[in-house]
C-alpha cells in the first residue's frame, strides 16, 4: 500500500525501527511525558504518540494500537498472499471473510453509491495495465485501458457475511484507498481502551485524541503538491480524523496528468486536483472521501462535503490554487 506523503506531523521523533517505543520528555500537559512507538505496516513506517503518567502503561497502549494497524494491513494488503484481499483476487471469491474486511467493503459499496460510482475499489485492473505499462517506460494502448475499465465496476462485487466474490473473471479490488484510514480508527480505539487520552496515530492518515499540550491541539502541516518542502496550509486537528490523497504520490506521466487514482467512468485519472484533504469523523470516511474527491472534482465534491456531518475537505488544483469548506481547521495559535 502506498503511503501519502502529502501530511507533515509535529512529532520531531526521528526514526523509530520495529517496536521501538521511547520517552521523549515531559508535556506541558499536567506532568504528562511522551512516548512513541513505531513499527512496519502499508509499506511504510507507521508511528503512534501518546502522552502518558505510566511509561508500562503507554508502551502496552502502544504496542496494541501497532498491533491493530499491522492487522489490517495483513487482511487488506494487494501482496500479501495471505491477505484476504489477495486471495479475493487470486480466486474471484473467499469464503468467511473477517468481519473487519466485510465493515471495510460494504463503507467502500455505500460510498460508491453516494458518489454516483466515482468511487470505485474495482479500479485495480487499470491500475495493473498502467503499472506494467509504466514498467515498460510508456503508457498502456488505448486497447489494454478499455479492457481494463470493462472490468471495473462496483455493483459486481457480492459482499456477505458467508462469502465475498466478484462475478467477473479478472476483476479485482483495492483497498489502498481505505485501509490505512481504517488502521487510524482501530488504533485510536485500541489506545483508548488503555486509558490514553491524548494520542496522535500516523498511519500514513492521521487520527488524534486530546491535545498535545494544554490547550494546544495536534497540528498537521499540509504540504504543497508541486513543492513539497513548503506547507499549503496547517491544520489543527479537532477530533476528526484527517486523510490525504494527490496525484503525485505514485504518477505514471512526469506531468501528474497520469497516476494511481482512477476514475471509473474514463479508465485515466481525474483532471483537475491535484490533491484533496478531508476531515471527517472516522478515518475510513476521510480516507475514503479524500479519494473520492479526487475523482469528483471540486464542485461536486464540495456539495457533497456540504450534505455530510462534521466533513470538511481543502482542494488543491493542478494550477496551485486552493478551495476550502468553511470549517475546514486552520492553526488556532
Amino acid at each position: 500500500m502506498r503511503r501519502r506523503t502529502l501530511l507533515s506531523a509535529s512529532l520531531g521523533l526521528g526514526s523509530l525501527a520495529g517496536l521501538a517505543w521511547v520517552g521523549t520528555g515531559t508535556s506541558r500537559l499536567s506532568g504528562l511525558t511522551s512516548y512513541s512507538g513505531s513499527d512496519r505496516a502499508f509499506g511504510t513506517t507507521i508511528t503512534i504518540q501518546v502522552l502518558h503518567h505510566s511509561a508500562t502503561q503507554a508502551q502496552v497502549a502502544i504496542a496494541d494500537a501497532l498491533e491493530q494497524a499491522r492487522n489490517v494491513d495483513a487482511l487488506m494488503s494487494l501482496h500479501q498472499e495471505r491477505s484476504q484481499v489477495y486471495q479475493l483476487n487470486l480466486q474471484g471469491s473467499i469464503d468467511a471473510p473477517n468481519r473487519h474486511l466485510i465493515k471495510v467493503l460494504t463503507y467502500a459499496r455505500q460510498l460508491a453509491a453516494q458518489t454516483a460510482g466515482a468511487f470505485d475499489i474495482t479500479v485495480q485492473p487499470l491500475w495493473q495495465v498502467f503499472s506494467q505499462a509504466h514498467e515498460r517506460g510508456e503508457l498502456p494502448a488505448p486497447q489494454a485501458v478499455a479492457s481494463a475499465k470493462a472490468l471495473v465496476n462496483w455493483q459486481c462485487l457480492a459482499v456477505g457475511e458467508q462469502q465475498v466474490r466478484l462475478a467477473k473473471p479478472g476483476m479485482g479490488i483495492t483497498l489502498n484507498g481505505l485501509a490505512q484510514g481504517y488502521a487510524v480508527d482501530l488504533a485510536l480505539a485500541a489506545l483508548r481502551t488503555q486509558g490514553i487520552k491524548h494520542a496522535l496515530v500516523d498511519t500514513g492518515e492521521f487520527g488524534a485524541l486530546g491535545g498535545k499540550a494544554t490547550g494546544q491541539p495536534w497540528v498537521l502541516g499540509i504540504k504543497n503538491p508541486r513543492q513539497t518542502e513548503s506547507l499549503a496550509w496547517r491544520a489543527a486537528l479537532d477530533g476528526r480524523q484527517l486523510a490525504t490523497s494527490g496525484d503525485y504520490e505514485t504518477f505514471f506521466s512526469p506531468d501528474y496528468i497520469h497516476h494511481h487514482i482512477f476514475d471509473p467512468a474514463t479508465g485515466d485519472s481525474p483532471t483537475t486536483l491535484a490533491s484533496v484533504t478531508v476531515l471527517a469523523p472516522t478515518g475510513l470516511m476521510a480516507d475514503g472521501l479524500s479519494t473520492a474527491f479526487m475523482v469528483m472534482g471540486a464542485d461536486k465534491a464540495l456539495a457533497l462535503a456540504a450534505q455530510l456531518p462534521h466533513v470538511d475537505a481543502m482542494l488543491i488544483y493542478k494550477n496551485g490554487a486552493t478551495q476550502k469548506t468553511a470549517n475546514f481547521p486552520a492553526l488556532s495559535a
